[in-house]
């Protein structure tokens, strides 16, 4: 009879504790899919799967498309030409460099600003529309309703009465080379 009980507070605890443990489990998970997306080149799901089995996580591809979503992973140009995942608002995140400050500031992907009525359009390098649009919009200008984004091409809807120089202004902070 002791054993039956000590067996029904194991399978309690059990039952009670494997959201937990689900969730540190995952909560891991996120953290290295992260610590590779910034410390390597990942192009595709495969090649992040791969290193997440290196790394003692067993998981399928649909699993991983669901955490690559929670995450907001996106794919960006990088510095050699290759799609990668990035993670979101800062592109080069953590990922280490050659290039100079000024450098890397000129190759944020921006190439044009123009204007028709109360629309904007930002040109950029392909692969860079996405990520550029979201650091506008996690600044909340007060200026821009919203954006959509392509591949290579932000279109951002102005409040009414907004002036091009006050958006230009307001980029400025996320464009620094913005003209």
């Amino acid at each position: 009879m002791i054993l039956c009980i000590l067996f029904e507070d194991i399978a309690y605890f059990c039952a009670n504790n494997q959201n937990n443990y689900t969730m540190k489990k995952k909560a891991d998970r996120l953290d290295a899919i992260k610590m590779i997306i910034s410390s390597q080149e990942i192009g595709s799901q495969e090649e992040l799967l791969q290193e997440l089995n290196r790394e003692g996580f067993e998981l399928t591809q649909a699993t991983l498309s669901r955490d690559l979503k929670q995450l907001k992973v996106a794919k960006a140009a990088s510095m050699s030409g290759k799609y990668v995942y990035v993670l979101p608002n800062d592109i080069m995140y953590k990922r280490s460099t050659e290039q100079s400050p000024g450098e890397m500031l000129r190759s944020n992907g921006f190439i044009s600003l123009q204007f028709s009525g109360n629309i904007a359009v930002i040109r950029t390098r392909p692969g860079y529309a996405s990520s550029m649009a979201y650091d506008i919009d996690s600044q909340n200008f007060e200026e821009i309703l919203g954006t959509i984004a392509g591949d290579d091409t932000i279109m951002l809807v102005l409040h009414e009465g907004i002036t091009h120089a006050a958006l230009r202004r307001s980029l400025s902070l996320v464009i620094p080379n913005i003209k």
